[in-house]
């Protein structure tokens, strides 16, 4: 059914739930990461201390500066706040202002994740030097890599605005991505935590 005045390709796709039906999916895209993500923790938590070599956590570990990099992920989400408020109340350079915000702050945590990396692989730890290598590089890897495809979807959106391809009525578009972003930040919450904190020490 057509709404009376509303072209065909604008017209919301609700499914049975209420929602579009684009929002379901992502919806359900994150449910599957969760399980991704819980099946890479659950092996680091349970291999961690597993290792018959070092290096291991205690020794590498610099908790002060994650903790400055978790911060600058964390202010990214309060920045694609603002993008999607700024989008659904009209305000096009605002959006963009905030877009670009989280991109470079995403650019800058992973800045930190690949120094950090560096760091370890000099003092010994790799995907090969033990378990706790092998499980702490694929979990934060993967990790570094949906951060890195967020990055790459917020300024593709940014460019389309620029060129004027990104209107009001998209802000469906930059809320999507705003729940992904929202996952990458909250899954590095998990890891700051599990990893990092309570294990490190």
């Amino acid at each position: 059914m057509e709404y009376a005045g509303t072209p065909a390709h604008a017209q919301p796709l609700e499914t049975s739930t209420g929602l579009d039906n684009r929002k379901l999916l992502m919806w359900l895209f994150l449910g599957s990461e969760c399980l991704f993500f819980g099946s890479l923790i659950s092996a680091y938590l349970l291999y961690r201390d597993r290792s018959v070599v070092g290096p291991y956590p205690r020794e590498l570990y610099d908790i002060p500066f994650t903790s400055v990099s978790s911060f600058v992920l964390l202010m990214s989400s309060v920045s694609m706040v603002l993008a999607l408020a700024a989008i659904q109340r009209g305000d096009l350079r605002r959006m963009r202002v905030w877009l670009l915000c989280t991109a470079l702050l995403g650019t800058l945590f992973l800045s930190g994740q690949a120094y950090e990396f560096t760091t370890f692989y000099d003092k010994g730890l790799s995907l090969h030097s033990n378990l706790f290598g092998s499980t702490f590089f694929v979990l934060t890897g993967f990790h570094g890599a949906h951060v890195s495809i967020g990055v790459i979807i917020l300024l593709s959106i940014w460019v389309r605005s620029l060129q004027g391809k990104v209107k009001q009525s998209d802000s469906l578009n930059v809320e999507l991505i705003g729940l992904y972003w929202h996952f990458v930040d909250v899954v590095w919450i998990v890891i700051f935590t599990l990893v990092y904190l309570l294990t490190g020490r």
